[in-house]
């Protein structure tokens, strides 16, 4: 998961704390067909063990937000696999097949979009409403759930477990979805310059994910103070309310504030104290993203890129070339200059003002 998917993890950490119970629902089932929403090509088909370490990696992020027990709010997860997986072929058609007509599900924008552009979709693919309606209606039947929620684009899966509930059981169920978060640039969350805000350490250090918080556009740090964290309204109000130069204080106690969430607190405090002495004081933080090097070295461009600070090695030339990389505070433009360093030694390596990084030997 990453921060674009944060904003459904808030809602129903926001529900469980007015009282609610959520339920999580892992698609080791339907992740076995693939949701076509919004894709050309067929998902790719993943083995047993790969899904349930996608689960056990997803479960972690879930774990540090919301509150997992068997009290009577305590979120609890669930794989839909554990009852699409039961259900035979003959017996989903006749209890499940006949409430959807070919017709309805063609008209659906996943369906429809993918062969306007001439793209073809799979009969596996196409049941992948009908599955998603139907594990609405499961838990509803099995745990009483009453809500589904989800992004904007499960909003046509979503209406066809309303249905079908409806229409199997005579259930009234309801669906809420939320817009896709953007930022005050247009771009989507869940991108950087260097790829995908991954929730999980493993994919992403603790230093970067608190760097992309603090690196907000001044006009998004209101909004994200409040879909993100859980400071108090009148807080949030104080801080979106400085200017000039002073909006960095905003920025540093959101930059904080998600990343104690979501990593910990001694990630964020980690985190904060790596950025002041890197910017501060000119040093090198222990929570620096690190390059270790062999005693060949590396080449300055393919560093930049390698940690992700530029996106190709024509990338890199630019940034060399318009003067903004350094290693130890001097500025390098040869994109041939090769870094070396003697065993045990390091270097600062500097991509503009807020990119730094560790090359280690």
């Amino acid at each position: 998961l990453h921060v674009g998917n944060l904003v459904s993890i808030m809602l129903l950490r926001r529900l469980q704390q007015a009282g609610h119970k959520p339920v999580v629902v892992m698609g080791g089932g339907t992740t076995r067909i693939g949701d076509p929403t919004g894709k050309d090509e067929v998902r790719k088909m993943l083995t047993d063990a790969a899904i349930e370490d996608n689960i056990a990696s997803i479960r972690t992020a879930f774990e540090k937000l919301l509150t997992f027990g068997d009290g009577p709010t305590d979120a609890v997860m669930v794989n839909n696999h554990d009852w699409l997986g039961q259900i035979g072929y003959i017996e989903m058609l006749q209890k499940v097949g006949t409430h959807f007509t070919v017709n309805r599900m063609l008209a659906f924008d996943s369906v429809r979009l993918r062969l306007e552009r001439e793209q073809p979709m799979t009969f596996l693919e196409f049941n992948y409403m009908i599955l998603q309606g139907y594990d609405f209606r499961h838990l509803n039947r099995e745990m009483g759930v009453r809500l589904q929620m989800g992004g904007s684009d499960q909003w046509g899966n979503i209406v066809n477990g309303v249905e079908l509930s409806r229409r199997m059981d005579g259930e009234e169920v309801f669906g809420l979805t939320t817009p896709l978060i953007t930022r005050a640039d247009g771009t989507k969350m869940g991108k950087s310059v260097a790829g995908a805000v991954w929730l999980n350490e493993a994919q992403l250090p603790n230093y970067d994910f608190w760097q992309f918080w603090r690196n907000t556009d001044d006009r998004d740090v209101g909004r994200f103070l409040r879909l993100f964290t859980d400071l108090p309204l009148d807080e949030i109000a104080r801080l979106e309310a400085l200017e000039g130069a002073e909006i960095n204080t905003a920025k540093v106690a959101l930059a904080n504030a998600v990343t104690a969430l979501v990593r910990g607190e001694d990630a964020a405090r980690t985190a904060e104290a790596t950025a002041s002495e890197t910017f501060a004081g000119g040093g090198s933080g222990e929570d620096l993203p690190a390059l270790d090097i062999g005693p060949d070295g590396v080449r300055i461009g393919a560093a930049l890129t390698e940690l992700g600070f530029t996106a190709s090695n024509g990338e890199a030339k630019r940034k060399l070339a318009e003067g903004a990389v350094k290693i130890d505070g001097e500025t390098i433009t040869d994109p041939g200059h090769l870094v070396t360093l003697a065993p045990g030694e390091q270097a600062r390596l500097s991509l503009g003002k807020k990119k730094h990084a560790i090359i280690r030997a």
